[in-house]
């Protein structure tokens, strides 16, 4: 059964976009134009995640996002032309579950949608867990174990290689690795790639020889399945 979205932007733009989008990738989608058809529609069709922008007419997200936690849990992410961490931390504090900062890509939105439904069980959680000779990477636990023994890892450190992991041989530059595990806001630059594998090369060199990080000089990075 399709998942029901219920979109809450003034923008007619905007939200005709997310509308056409979502319906294209299989979601069934509500449109409300102000805060006080946002709680209305709410009420009448239990949607199983709200997109909620914070500047609307009648009644802000805020508000609106206050009403629609004094009787559901739903998965709430709020979209906003506003970047403050403030605005982002009254968000969360509210009770929204993520934050999108206008302008934004749709294959984000679409991301974000996705891992919150994870989240919250409404798609099939799959174990992200990965076991090599002497290398298990689990995602879910945030546990890098090498030769039986757990090696503290920071984050990125851990997703970049259960990314480069989850498909052996294949090659990817610093900018996909870039885009798809540093996220699509980040801006930052591509030598990052260069030091996080620098960092896991020292925690994992030498430990099998049936797999390892290797180098494609001039393109980027593979996670190597020797034999």
């Amino acid at each position: 059964m399709a998942r029901k979205v219920l979109i809450v932007e003034d923008d007619n733009n905007i939200a005709e976009l997310l509308h056409l989008y979502l319906e294209k990738e299989g979601f069934e989608t509500q449109v409300a134009g102000d805060g006080p058809t946002g709680v209305e529609r709410f009420r009448a069709d239990t949607p199983d995640l709200v997109l909620l922008d914070i500047m609307l007419p009648g009644m802000d997200g805020w508000s609106v996002c206050r009403k629609i936690r004094e009787t559901s849990k739903v998965p709430i992410i709020m979209l906003t032309a506003k970047g403050e961490t403030e605005d982002k931390v009254n968000g969360l504090e509210m009770g929204a579950d993520d934050y999108i900062v206008k302008p934004f890509e749709m294959k984000e939105v679409l991301a974000r949608i996705h891992a919150v439904l994870r989240r919250f069980g409404e798609e099939e959680q799959t174990e992200r867990k990965l076991s090599f000779d002497k290398l298990v990477i689990n995602l879910d636990s945030y546990e890098l174990t090498v030769d039986g023994k757990r090696v503290d890892t920071p984050p990125k450190e851990l997703e970049l290689l259960y990314h480069l992991a989850s498909a052996p041989n294949r090659v990817f530059t610093r900018n996909q690795l870039l885009d798809e595990v540093w996220g699509f806001d980040y801006f930052g630059d591509s030598r990052t790639v260069d030091v996080h594998i620098k960092r896991l090369r020292e925690k994992l060199e030498g430990v099998s020889d049936q797999w390892s990080l290797k180098t494609v000089w001039g393109v980027g990075y593979k996670f190597e399945l020797n034999g």
